[in-house]
């Protein structure tokens, strides 16, 4: 209801102010092979993130492990905050599930922080990409050397905290969390230095979700250069750690200004973020409640016999 609430809004704020009318009017008008050839890319992501998603949880079992893909992909996109609440969602289902909470946090926050790596290397890439003229956009030193800052100064405070716990000895709740964390981001180290082709996934993940992007803008017209791209995609998107439902309206905001921050025309921008929105939210959610469904009749039927094994075991002993 709320979804539907935000979108009603959204369209209709499209439809009163004047100055968004044009925008609308793009949305409508997007090329139809283009918006076939976005949910393609889109679900193509998320088969990517069901691929890494086994790197990190290869002790669950292969139908379970793809159902609950699925369903942490749909938080994220229902949830606030992305891929945070995507996570706890997926960590809830395995601890209904019978799995040891550590184990949760450590593989959980593995997978966090290895798919978050490819972001921030497309981050310092397009920013790379700016600096050097390689690519077209708008640039400038605080528009390209401001994203390549963030991306060295994230990567550098993410490694230091392996070594802040290091030899430690972390007996509060709150210490536990932050070894099981530094933990997940050895892990998560560990198979970018020993890469398998599972890793491929988290290139997939963003990279066909970009795509999707690319496509939506191109169905509106706007054809961006690749550092246009890149860091409107990537910069665009910490709108969506604000706590709204599904992103709905500051993730538009968000992908559009910086699109437009880095020489996009405004309203083909608009036009194709709105476009991109609703299919990189529509093809997770679908395929996730039908994960969901089927996850949770699993676990349902999993305590249902973890419950009746002590019954059995008396039965036998009598």
């Amino acid at each position: 209801m709320t979804i539907a609430l935000l979108s009603a809004s959204g369209i209709a704020l499209l439809v009163a102010v004047p100055g968004l009318r044009p925008v609308l009017r793009d949305a409508e008008r997007v090329n139809l092979w283009w918006l076939v050839l976005g949910v393609a890319l889109e679900f193509l992501s998320c088969v990517s993130f069901v691929v890494v998603f086994r790197m990190f949880f290869d002790h669950v079992p292969t139908v379970p492990a793809h159902e609950l893909a699925w369903t942490e992909m749909a938080s994220g996109a229902l949830l606030p905050g992305g891929g945070v609440g995507s996570l706890a969602v997926g960590g809830l289902l395995l601890h209904q599930a019978g799995e040891p909470t550590r184990r949760i946090v450590v593989r959980s926050s593995g997978l966090f922080f290895y798919t978050s790596a490819a972001s921030v290397a497309a981050l310092v890439g397009g920013s790379i990409l700016l600096l050097s003229g390689a690519s077209g956009g708008r640039g400038g030193v605080l528009r390209a050397g401001l994203p390549l800052a963030a991306g060295v100064i994230v990567t550098l405070a993410v490694i230091s905290i392996t070594a802040l716990v290091a030899g430690r000895t972390l007996t509060s709740a709150r210490g536990k969390v932050l070894r099981d964390t530094a933990d997940g981001i050895t892990e998560a180290l560990h198979f970018v230095f020993h890469p398998t082709w599972r890793g491929l996934g988290s290139i997939g993940y963003l990279g066909f979700d970009i795509a999707v992007l690319w496509a939506t803008l191109g169905a509106a017209g706007y054809h961006p250069p690749i550092a246009t791209l890149l860091l409107g995609y990537i910069v665009g998107y910490m709108a969506n750690l604000l706590p709204v439902p599904a992103g709905i309206g500051v993730l538009e905001a968000g992908l559009a200004g910086t699109l437009i921050l880095y020489g996009a025309p405004a309203v083909p921008a608009a036009a194709g973020v709105i476009v991109y929105h609703a299919i990189a939210f529509w093809v997770p959610t679908a395929g996730g409640l039908v994960g969901y469904a089927l996850l949770r009749g699993r676990i349902k039927r999993h305590i249902a016999d973890i419950a009746a094994a002590p019954d059995q075991d008396s039965a036998s002993s009598t």
